[in-house]
């Protein structure tokens, strides 16, 4: 009894099977006896015993046929063409045993009859499936005229998966596809027609009142992905995209892995390449501590180091939970992994010369820092404390215990900056060239790159904060434009500049062109469905304090040299007067350690000659 619960839908399957072949038989039978001597002048003497016996043989060598070819263990209702070919080879096996056992037995029977049924059976059972395969679609997807309207784009081998896929789902309605390529256009799939090319998607979609696009396209390039999505950010449909073709081979339905569009695929450009291998042979076996461990950048500069196996990874971080986090992520997935997490701020030289003497890191990765602009504007003071003093200790103590290589995470706004933050990390940089003068063992460079997508505090979280919570958006000039990074593509430009660090230079990544903020969060509502100043307003709310319409990434002096990457630029080092350079930054310190305001400012316009600083509503 447990046996046939268990196999019950195989069991009725194969008794179906069963009925289909004799039912089969006996039609060859009966046409076999009144009609070919009629129609055709032939005579053909059949037993009616034989016939039974016969047909019976049959039938139980094409069900055996049919076992030993797997088909009982398809899933039906998802039925291709591969599985009614294993259907077909399972009959011409059947009626191979079956011809086996009439020469093994001396047994004799009409050939016509034989290969006339194996036919006829081989057709029913096919039939049997294919009606049970559209039955199915029919009974649960009696709801289907309530799922949403869908427009595919791609008509490929992911479109011919989704299709099918929608065909058993009632979340979706297929009604049109798009695709480029014209000897398309007026074909059909799965029934669907091809209506027309990517000009035609917000005709369309208006015409046929569409409500979802599918982005099926996995393999195109990040340009044409732009250019097509920017299209599709015409219409007032949500986009979906399909993952990447070695996803759609070695995951279930697709349909569950299509996913909201990300808003980095919108910047159409290729996700720039490193060299992995001068990066592994730089950390494999040595001591590595990153400071602001912890951090977004951080976090993920010790995810990339703690895959080249180091000798030890040193976490350096303020803030414990972001500390803890990492800790249990890097120890959950690096089971070898030498790996110390410390509580410290960068600001205590003590703590941090502790650090030092303790690990003697060979290569010092410094993210941490106050990097907030609005937030630097009314407390200056404690961007000096953090990412001045803070830069000095770790490049002073760099020096001390001989670090290989000391890297600085830099950013764009140090380039004649406007606000406070940027001020004090163009100081931050030139601390860097400063010890790179002085140095005989450690070499320091620094790494500049623009806004980095998904990094804590940065422009794309808090637009899908603001848009889950129904809006608005806030942009803060309609003119603002800014170049965008992704994050594991931040944190390999900082490990490329240790391997082609010799001392002094900024690193700067070519990001391709700059993007407008106000057109990002327009594509972003609309990519969600919704229509930009209709369904979800966006307000623009003014400068803020020290904020500039655009970022450079070098300034004039600087000039660029190409690297062995083609993506990745150097800006030359601008010589420090040491004597008076360090006199400023003792200076400053002491200010700041006063927490006056006022002279933190005025005093950085002296160490940095390129600060404008621009004050609004403060």
């Amino acid at each position: 009894m447990n046996f046939f619960l268990r196999h019950k839908k195989t069991i009725l399957l194969a008794l179906a099977d069963i009925t289909a072949c004799v039912i089969s038989c006996m039609c060859v039978y009966f046409f076999l006896l009144f009609m070919t001597e009629a129609e055709f002048g032939l005579k053909i003497t059949l037993n009616v015993h034989d016939v039974l016996v016969h047909s019976t043989l049959l039938t139980c060598c094409i069900i055996l046929g049919l076992r030993l070819c797997g088909v009982y263990a398809n899933i039906w209702r998802y039925a291709s063409a591969g599985d009614f070919l294993q259907c077909i080879c399972g009959a011409v096996l059947g009626l191979g045993v079956y011809y086996v056992i009439l020469v093994a037995a001396h047994m004799d029977f009409s050939d016509i009859f034989i290969l006339i049924s194996a036919l006829l059976c081989t057709c029913a059972i096919i039939i049997l499936r294919i009606a049970y395969t559209y039955m199915y679609a029919k009974i649960t997807n009696s709801d289907v005229k309530n799922g949403k309207r869908t427009m595919i784009v791609g008509a490929g081998e992911a479109c011919n998966k989704v299709v099918m896929e929608m065909g058993r789902s009632n979340r979706y309605m297929p009604i049109v596809i798009i695709d480029d390529d014209p000897t398309k256009v007026g074909r059909k799939i799965h029934g669907i027609p091809v209506g027309g090319t990517v000009s035609d998607i917000p005709k369309l979609a208006e015409k046929l009142k569409i409500k979802t696009i599918l982005f099926a396209i996995p393999s195109c390039t990040p340009e044409e992905k732009k250019k097509i999505l920017n299209i599709c950010s015409e219409t007032v449909c949500e986009v979906k995209v399909v993952p990447q073709l070695q996803d759609i081979i070695t995951n279930g339905e697709l349909l569950d892995q299509a996913k909201n569009i990300n808003i980095d695929d919108l910047l159409g450009r290729d996700v720039v390449k490193f060299d992995d291998f001068s990066v592994q042979q730089l950390v494999k076996g040595k001591v590595c501590l990153v400071t602001g461990g912890g951090g977004s950048i951080g976090s993920e500069l010790c995810r990339q180091i703690a895959k080249y196996e180091p000798k030890k990874l040193v976490i350096v971080d303020i803030y414990e939970n972001n500390a803890y986090d990492i800790q249990q992520e890097l120890l959950a997935k690096h089971k070898n992994l030498d790996l110390d997490v410390r509580i410290a701020s960068v600001r205590d030289y003590d703590k941090i010369h502790e650090l030092f003497n303790v690990f003697r890191p060979e290569l010092v990765y410094h993210a941490a820092a106050h990097k907030h602009v609005p937030l630097m504007e009314t407390s200056p003071e404690e961007a000096v404390k953090n990412n001045i003093a803070g830069t000095y200790n770790m490049a002073s103590l760099a020096n001390e215990f001989k670090v290989k290589k000391f890297v600085l995470v830099s950013t764009d706004k140090a380039v004649n900056p406007t606000n406070v933050m940027g001020a004090t990390k163009r100081c931050c940089e030139m601390i860097v060239q400063y010890f790179s003068q002085v140095t005989k063992f450690t070499e320091f460079v620094a790494v500049r790159f623009g806004n980095v997508l998904g990094s804590n505090g940065s422009v794309i979280p808090l637009f899908e904060k603001q848009l889950s919570s129904g809006g608005p958006l806030t942009v803060t000039h309609p003119d603002i434009i800014r170049y965008f990074m992704t994050i594991p593509e931040a944190v390999s430009l900082i490990l490329q500049a240790g391997t082609l660090a010799h001392g002094g230079e900024i690193f700067v990544l070519d990001m391709g062109d700059p993007v407008k903020i106000v057109t990002l969060a327009e594509n972003l509502i609309r990519l969600h469905g919704k229509e930009p100043y209709k369904d979800i307003k966006i307000e623009f709310t003014g400068l803020r304090p020290g904020e500039k319409l655009f970022e450079e990434l070098l300034m004039s002096e600087e000039g660029l040299k190409e690297t062995v990457n083609k993506k990745i630029f150097i800006g030359q080092q601008i010589e420090i007067d040491e004597k008076s350079f360090i006199e400023s930054i003792e200076k400053i310190k002491n200010i700041a350690d006063q927490n006056n305001s006022d002279d933190v400012v005025e005093e950085l316009r002296k160490i940095v000659p390129t600060f404008n600083h621009v004050v609004l509503n403060k």
